[in-house]
């Protein structure tokens, strides 16, 4: 068997074992499984794609190509285990920009293989040449729009940017002219290629994925990162036509298909719009809102709720990113098994973009070990919340803000949230009053039933275990 009969035997194997990795995320039971699937399947994507390419290169260009293999996957391996988890929505932030970047690089890599020679010195054939100069457009535009809005969304999520979002003047209308503008330069392009039209192209689309992001609020940076992960699928998708590579094609549309309907999932649960969020369009601030809430809040001690727990017939717990950022999974589990042994019914109410990563907060559950059956989606829990006796909300913030719903002027008007305020009582972990991500005040603290609990929530859970 040759060596591209085997790769292409191979690259078969890895889009079967992609789809199995896709498959085996779906659900929790066999998350492990299917994150197994998906690096076997690039690991031999990788090995098939080194071994037919090596044929047609020179020994130094191999050497260069293990050294390149060896130092990237080096790094990849030293983040993945020095990475924390509430560390991880920005580095798939980044590591998105990285396909976009490539996406780009290979868009400019054909241009300079093909329509920078000129068709009398080319391999493609004549008739061919328009489609590859409109391959090397959309391939140009979707990684640069990906790298870009990818580099914003890691800034936002790390704290390097501000999270609120950008409004610029008329930002639709930029976001609609970029596009016009794209197209014409892509036509302009085919027709006549020419070094000025590609810098032209590539430096709308860097500018359009900036702004796009620039755009979203805080809050809803769990929709985008899903977002950009589709984005990044079709730029792989691009590249593979220019490479003319099928597997590229096949696991790149996978990605960006299934990162897309993640997406759609999303928006529906926050009342979003689809086509806004890919336009960059919400999380826009509406002028006044809940953030000039004012009113009183009342302290407790972790004594006063180990009473009211003990005394609890039923405990929601509503974890967010405070609950990663302070690690507290750990004992939130130990205080939900102390509990059920008390007969105390326990379970947890996700909201769909808690923490800044979709299912960040299972992930972390399950790590806890947790059982699946107590950890439950907003959907499923939100109707049971008014015959619940004691809600612990655990480092969320925005995702319980009634302002949600009673404030039209919110920045998160409409969007869904779980609504806690009418368990008999609610205890807020906090390490301070200060606002969410989103950057909007909550009147949930301020309410008769609800009791604030300040400090570090894994030692305020602790203290709590001790009380009991």
């Amino acid at each position: 068997m040759s060596a591209g009969a085997a790769a292409t035997a191979a690259y078969v194997v890895a889009a079967l074992l992609t789809v199995m990795s896709l498959a085996g995320l779906s659900k929790h039971e066999t998350a492990r499984a299917g994150v197994a699937y998906g690096i076997a399947g690039m690991a031999v994507a990788l090995v098939a794609t080194v071994v037919m390419v090596a044929e047609s290169i020179p020994a130094g260009a191999v050497a260069l190509l293990a050294v390149a293999m060896v130092v990237g996957g080096g790094i990849g391996l030293w983040r993945a285990r020095v990475v924390e988890m509430t560390g991880m929505p920005e580095l798939i932030a980044l590591l998105h920009s990285f396909v976009g970047l490539a996406a780009v690089l290979v868009g400019w890599n054909g241009y300079l293989e093909v329509e920078a020679l000129g068709p009398a010195q080319t391999t493609v054939a004549p008739e061919l040449l328009g489609i590859h100069s409109v391959e090397v457009g959309i391939g140009v535009f979707i990684g640069a729009v990906t790298f870009t809005g990818s580099i914003v969304a890691y800034g936002k999520l790390s704290g390097r940017m501000k999270s609120r979002p950008l409004t610029l003047p008329g930002k639709n209308a930029l976001n609609l002219g970029a596009l016009v503008a794209f197209a014409a330069l892509t036509v302009g392009f085919t027709v006549a290629p020419s070094l000025g039209l590609m810098i032209a192209i590539t430096a709308v689309a860097l500018a359009l994925g900036w702004h796009l992001v620039a755009s979203i609020g805080g809050g809803d940076m769990p929709v985008v990162v899903s977002m950009l992960n589709s984005y990044s699928g079709w730029a792989a998708a691009a590249s593979g036509f220019l490479l003319d590579n099928t597997l590229l094609i096949v696991t790149g549309a996978l990605v960006g298909s299934s990162g897309a309907y993640l997406s759609y999932v999303m928006c529906q649960a926050m009342n979003r719009s689809f086509l806004s969020v890919i336009a960059g369009g919400f999380g826009v601030e509406s002028g006044t809102s809940a953030s000039t809430v004012e009113g009183e809040h009342r302290e407790v001690s972790a004594d006063d709720v180990a009473a009211m727990l003990t005394d609890a017939s039923s405990v929601v717990i509503v974890p967010g990113y405070g609950m990663a950022v302070a690690q507290a999974q750990y004992p939130v589990a130990d205080l939900t098994r102390r509990l059920q042994e008390r007969g105390v019914e326990v379970r947890f109410g996700i909201h769909p973009v808690a923490g800044r990563l979709p299912g960040h907060m299972n992930v972390l559950l399950a790590e806890a070990k947790v059982p699946y059956d107590i950890v439950l989606e907003m959907d499923e829990i939100n109707d049971d919340l008014a015959s619940t006796s004691v809600v612990l909300v655990i480092g969320a913030n925005d995702t319980v803000n009634p302002a949600a719903m009673d404030d039209p002027a919110s920045p998160i008007a409409g969007m869904p949230v779980l609504r806690v305020w009418e368990a008999k009582d609610v205890v807020v972990f906090k390490r301070s009053m200060a606002v969410g991500y989103a950057g909007v005040q909550n009147p949930l603290f301020f309410r008769e039933n609800t009791s604030m609990i300040f400090g570090d929530a894994r030692v305020r859970v602790e203290d709590i275990i001790k009380a009991i």
